[in-house]
């Protein structure tokens, strides 16, 4: 509730030494100095002013310290300027080790940007690649070691192009392109399946005397008629069993 003026019996406005005597909620009277209210209202307004000000000349001020993240390193810097002597500088061969200092670090950072990526990048490798050998079907079908075994051997085969997708190389380095889609390359089991068949010793990791010639396994050889043309094959297991008889008797 607002100040209230305070009346008398004739409901004129009751005055002390000059002062319109308010009653406040508590019954409280004041004597309200209006020229010493009026002083101190100027006086908050200059001194808001004042403020206003301050902070405006401290905030323009800042603003010419844009870009630098750290003051401390920046005050050093200052101060190195500050006590550098050009002549004694060269003389005393400072230019060159300072050189040296800001080209060491550099190299740090470069090193650890690149120690970084390649971080990533093995790990990127790991879960894409590592991945595919876990989930391997021809490894859980056809091969009597386990997937990391075979990814120890076989996974420097395999590598990622720059949009991430796996690809595979034989032992030249030239992509692996699918007998089963001619032209395309070959997706991971049908490379994995073309370079187990041309390992060595595949005879001893696949199972139950699996392996054959020309770097392909028919899984389904012996249960399954080989078609008698490329032309007479109606399914995709018929293409494949195809080609692998072919690349068997060649």
């Amino acid at each position: 509730m607002p100040l209230q003026l305070k009346l008398d019996a004739a409901g004129h406005v009751v005055v002390n030494d000059g002062k319109p005597v308010y009653v406040n909620d508590d019954g409280k009277e004041i004597a309200y100095d209006v020229n010493q209210a009026s002083q101190k209202i100027k006086d908050l307004c200059n001194e808001s002013k004042t403020h206003r000000e301050a902070f405006q000349a401290a905030e323009a001020k800042l603003k010419t310290f844009t870009g630098i993240d750290d003051p401390e390193e920046a005050r050093k810097a200052i101060n190195m300027c500050k006590n550098l002597d050009d002549k004694k500088l060269i003389d005393a061969g400072e230019v060159a080790r300072i050189k040296e200092e800001v080209a060491k670090a550099a190299n740090a950072q470069v090193v650890e940007a690149q120690a970084r990526a390649e971080g990533l990048e093995k790990q990127l490798y790991e879960e894409k690649i590592g991945g595919r050998f876990a989930r391997s079907q021809f490894i859980k079908d056809n091969l009597i070691i386990p997937a990391d075994i075979a990814q120890s051997y076989f996974g420097r085969h395999f590598t990622m192009n720059e949009k991430g997708e796996i690809i595979a190389k034989d032992v030249a380095g030239n992509d692996i392109y699918s007998q089963l889609k001619p032209g395309s390359l070959a997706d991971f089991d049908e490379a994995l399946e073309m370079l187990v068949g041309s390992y060595p010793n595949k005879d001893t990791i696949f199972r139950s005397n699996q392996a054959t010639g020309g770097g392909t396994t028919p899984v389904n050889a012996g249960k399954q008629p080989v078609p008698a043309s490329y032309a007479d094959c109606k399914t995709e297991e018929e293409r494949r069993l195809f080609i692998q008889s072919k690349a068997a008797s060649n």
